[in-house]
């Protein structure tokens, strides 16, 4: 089996790393104890119903800047596998886009004494995309484009993720197929979607008793389109009471060639209080940006539902 694992990452890795997508816009959002929004193999990963709505408002001073909402659940489905959903509704500007994406997940179990598992993942994704010209101030804003024009895509991601007591290292490939350009000018308008991400981090407690709990992690992106590449460093603090918990830490995000400039830090809290999740980040932009805009929001809200449905060790 640890051979199995061993292939499956090297296949990966082997993919050309780039990618940019129609999809919801992905920030500090994986951070609010949902990772599933990342990658299908996070589906059915946990004991319970996992519900998260959250508001994204980027830019917040600036008209008609990005405003995004979405809604994520995913839940086990027998012992060993999970399905999940994830809804989006994005605003941009005179753009407009809907989606929907599925997942199934399926768990397995290396080591049940050292909690080893390997879990893979695929995901089917709807997305809508429209040019909304009744919003044009001027009709001569652009004068190629003369009526509402949409176009729908159908996709796919895969990943595959490792997990070995607390330590955790995921890889993913997202959007495989081509975007339908027909309605669109095909030679200014990137058809490459794929984008190819890791993600791994560790949570270290001094030791059983401890009520403190600190979490490295990693997230690091690149884009076919126009091979672009991006990393997440992040930190994260939870301070544990029997099963409830409160939370802190920051994110800080940059392009890998410009490592000393980051496009954003974004320190985040939160809490879960019996079956209630809360959490909120807010993007502190160091760019020019910053004259004009007071950050970019991030509320998630949720609820764990149906505590126990499964009592697989692969579940926790």
């Amino acid at each position: 089996m640890r051979y199995l694992l061993l292939t499956v990452l090297l296949l990966f890795t082997l993919l050309r790393l780039d990618g940019q997508e129609l999809n919801s816009p992905q920030l500090s959002q994986y951070l609010a104890d949902n990772p599933f929004v990342l990658s299908p193999t996070y589906a059915g990963i946990g004991d319970h119903v996992k519900v998260r709505l959250n508001g994204l408002t980027q830019w917040v001073g600036i008209k008609d800047a990005p405003d995004t909402q979405s809604l994520a659940a995913d839940a086990r489905i027998g012992n060993r596998s999970g399905l999940g959903v994830f809804l989006y509704n994005d605003r941009n500007g005179y753009t407009r886009q809907q989606g929907a994406r599925l997942s199934f997940a399926h768990h397995l179990t290396l080591d049940r004494y050292e909690d080893e598992f390997l879990s893979f993942g695929i995901s089917y994704n709807f997305n809508q995309f429209r040019i909304d010209i009744e919003e044009f101030i001027d009709a001569t804003m652009d004068p190629t484009v003369t009526d509402d024009r949409s176009t729908s895509n159908h996709n796919f991601d895969v990943g595959a993720m490792y997990r070995i007591n607390k330590f955790y290292f995921s890889i993913n490939a997202s959007n495989l197929l081509d975007k339908d350009l027909t309605r669109f000018n095909p030679v200014f308008e990137p058809n490459h979607l794929r984008n190819y991400y890791v993600y791994t981090g560790y949570r270290y407690t001094k030791n059983k008793n401890s009520k403190l709990e600190i979490e490295p992690s990693v997230l690091y992106k690149i884009f076919e389109s126009d091979g672009r590449s991006e990393t997440d460093l992040n930190m994260k603090f939870r301070l544990y009471d029997f099963e409830d918990y409160y939370y802190t830490g920051i994110n800080y995000r940059f392009l890998n060639d410009q490592i000393g400039k980051p496009l954003y830090i974004a320190p985040f809290v939160g809490f879960k209080k019996s079956n209630f999740y809360f959490g909120y980040s807010v993007q502190i932009i160091l760019n020019d940006i910053l004259a004009y805009s007071y950050g970019t929001h991030v509320v998630t809200v949720g609820l764990d539902l149906f505590q126990g449905i499964s009592n697989c060790r692969c579940t926790y």
